[in-house]
């Protein structure tokens, strides 16, 4: 019997929508403010997940994209679902536009524009009857769940919207999902907000409308207040597989460091198995790190590799960048075999700059890349928000390590070098490394992990870095927002050139 390892998806991927079509599962998550936006996975065995593209990976899909947004912005928790031979996504830009569906005749796209519903709220779902009567949940301005009656395709609102059911008492009922089960609807929602007392709530109906039931044993599933290395277990999607098992995709996050522990990788999308009761109730299974994999095929897919060295035609779907991606600001053909990024702001303290980064997935990891600043300036950035980030950036004859915490910007490092291409690397580390500068310690406290910059290889002998850095300012805990540590390259003045950038798990020490 195969077994998997939670999460699933490891990194910052958010409120992760599923369905299934044939032997094949396809799944979408929350990318805010990041463009591509929406990251659309495919999988065999509920297991192994490979991307296969951004739903949204065109300018013209959204009117400039993400329009206005902010950290934590943009592209809130879509709904994939797939009815008459298409394929649907339904999600809400909350800087602008609000709540809109997509679709496609095959999941890799091409994904159509998008069609705007006239519904405020978050969180949008989409359901049919068996007459094709579509239906769409969602969480309420007022809170609570609404229900409205829409036509996906012309975008109309043909009923409501209106009330429904405002889960079992816990605070922010949202994330609904609504299923025909048997002889009855069920409506499946998040509540307790998404931090510690994240949870999973039910209630049935004999019809869209209502009334609702809920379950007696609500909330269905919550972590909260018990010493399980999983929290934040929420926002989930049911599916079930072809030997009839039920499974349930969710967010929960791996918190580390001293107290209060805090989560640096975002909130990733974790399995768990769903089994029914007598009554017609689900019962689900607290989130396990590790557990028997679901029936059928088992089919892992190849990592992507480690290495990129920019040699083909587009960047991989995993490259991601804040806010917007201007033509003319990188480019793979200027210097072939090289990604070329040139500057279109000068600071990363404001939206605006050149950054194309991929997310975190492994609380031990490394990252190098080599560059060739030229006239410019740039380099390696860990990224949560605006307000928070550290650099290893080179040029003007230096390097220098940048720390940017709230309030305050300070260089903390600096190193002449010559002129040149130049090899950096970050490695984070939960644990073994000493640090560089005893003042940078505090008595014993420790963060989740140690974020640490090298110009030297960091395997050789004696090798020191240029500074190392507690990495609980990078944390959702401190800085705030609903997303995770991004990690790559940037350019804050004129053109820079990397020749390759490599993103590799270490061994926890």
């Amino acid at each position: 019997m195969h077994k998997y390892d939670n999460p699933v998806i490891s990194g910052f991927h958010p409120d992760p929508s599923v369905c299934r079509v044939g032997d094949d599962y396809y799944l979408v998550c929350s990318s805010f403010e990041y463009f591509p936006g929406l990251p659309l996975f495919h999988s065999k065995d509920l297991v192994h997940w490979e991307q296969i593209g951004n739903v949204l990976d065109r300018p013209g899909q959204l009117p400039l994209p993400l329009p206005g947004a902010k950290a934590s912005g943009g592209l809130y928790a879509p709904t994939i679902r797939h009815h008459d031979g298409r394929y649907w996504v339904i999600n809400t830009n909350v800087d602008g536009g609000g709540n809109f569906v997509v679709s496609a005749e095959r999941p890799e796209g091409p994904w159509s524009d998008p069609v705007w519903i006239d519904l405020t709220g978050i969180d949008p779902d989409l359901a049919w009857e068996e007459d094709g009567t579509c239906w769409c949940a969602f969480s309420g301005p007022e809170g609570g769940i609404n229900m409205a009656r829409i036509d996906p395709v012309k975008g109309e609102v043909l009923e409501g919207p209106f009330a429904t059911w405002s889960g079992s008492g816990l605070k922010y009922p949202e994330a609904p999902h609504l299923y025909r089960i048997g002889d009855w609807w069920y409506l499946l929602i998040a509540e307790g907000g998404t931090e510690r007392g994240h949870s999973v709530s039910i209630a049935r109906s004999r019809s869209p409308r209502g009334p609702w039931e809920g379950a007696p044993a609500n909330p269905l599933l919550s972590h909260s207040g018990t010493a399980r290395s999983i929290q934040n277990t929420g926002h989930a999607d049911l599916v079930q597989a072809p030997d009839g098992g039920w499974w349930m995709v969710l967010l929960g996050v791996r918190p580390r460091g001293f107290t209060p522990d805090v989560h640096v990788l975002g909130r990733e999308t974790f399995l768990t198995p769903v089994e029914w009761d007598e009554d017609g109730w689900p019962v689900v299974t607290p989130v396990p790190e590790s557990h028997a994999a679901p029936g059928g095929a088992w089919q892992p897919v190849p990592a992507p590799p480690a290495r990129d060295d920019f040699d083909g035609a587009a960047l991989a779907p995993h490259w991601i960048s804040p806010f917007v991606r201007p033509e003319g600001s990188w480019s793979l053909t200027e210097r072939p075999g090289r990604l070329v990024l040139s500057a279109t702001g000068p600071t990363l303290d404001r939206p605006g700059y050149t950054f194309v980064g991929r997310r975190q997935q492994h609380h031990d990891c490394r990252v190098a890349a080599v560059i060739d600043p030229g006239t410019g300036r740039g380099g390696l950035c860990v990224r949560l928000d605006e307000a928070h980030h550290y650099e290893l950036e080179a040029g003007d004859g230096e390097v220098g390590v940048v720390a940017r915490i709230g309030p305050l910007r300070q260089t903390v490092a600096r190193r002449p070098v010559p002129a040149g291409p130049l090899p950096l690397t970050v490695t984070i580390r939960t644990s073994g490394l000493v640090p560089a500068s005893p003042e940078l310690t505090d008595g014993g406290t420790t963060g989740p992990d140690t974020i640490a910059f090298w110009l030297d290889d960091p395997d050789a002998p004696d090798a020191r870095p240029l500074a190392e850095l507690d990495g609980r300012y990078l944390s959702t805990e401190v800085a705030g927002g609903f997303t995770g540590r991004v990690i790559g390259m940037y350019a804050i003045k004129g053109a820079v050139a990397f020749d390759w950038f490599e993103y590799a798990p270490a061994p926890s020490a």
